[in-house]
């Protein structure tokens, strides 16, 4: 793989990266995103709230780079679902059917772990893989 073939993509309506990586990866047709926690992107700060209110986060936050690539949520063909507690599963889905399964959009492939912990305490953090057209 040469390097010019993979363009980095970020915004400012989702958290800055905070180490060496890159919000999204751009390659060919596909949008690979860096797993997202439910930072504030104007502060920095984990959103205070329960796995509803993180899970929107995130989900927002996901959106927004999806967005910078010019792609959107219906576009999305896999995902990875992080939980720190997997009795958190059935409030998770409840808010990700709402993003990524609405009535008519096919749903992508999914898996989902349970993690020993996240960073900042996150209760959950999802990353993506999605075409751009």
């Amino acid at each position: 793989m040469n390097d010019s073939h993979k363009t980095a993509v970020s915004t400012q309506h989702a958290p800055a990266a905070i180490g060496p990586y890159s919000q999204a990866i751009r390659f060919g047709d596909l949008l690979y995103t860096s797993g997202q926690i439910a930072l504030d992107p104007a502060t920095g700060q984990l959103v205070p709230g329960a796995i509803a209110e993180q899970t929107t986060r995130v989900l927002e936050n996901l959106k927004a780079i999806l967005a910078a690539a010019g792609t959107d949520l219906a576009h999305v063909i896999k995902t990875v679902v992080f939980l720190k507690d997997m009795n958190d599963f059935a409030a998770m889905n409840a808010i990700y059917r709402e993003y990524l399964a609405p009535e008519g959009i096919t749903p992508p492939a999914r898996s989902t772990v349970e993690v020993a912990s996240l960073p900042k305490d996150a209760l959950v953090e999802i990353e993506l893989i999605a075409v751009v057209q």
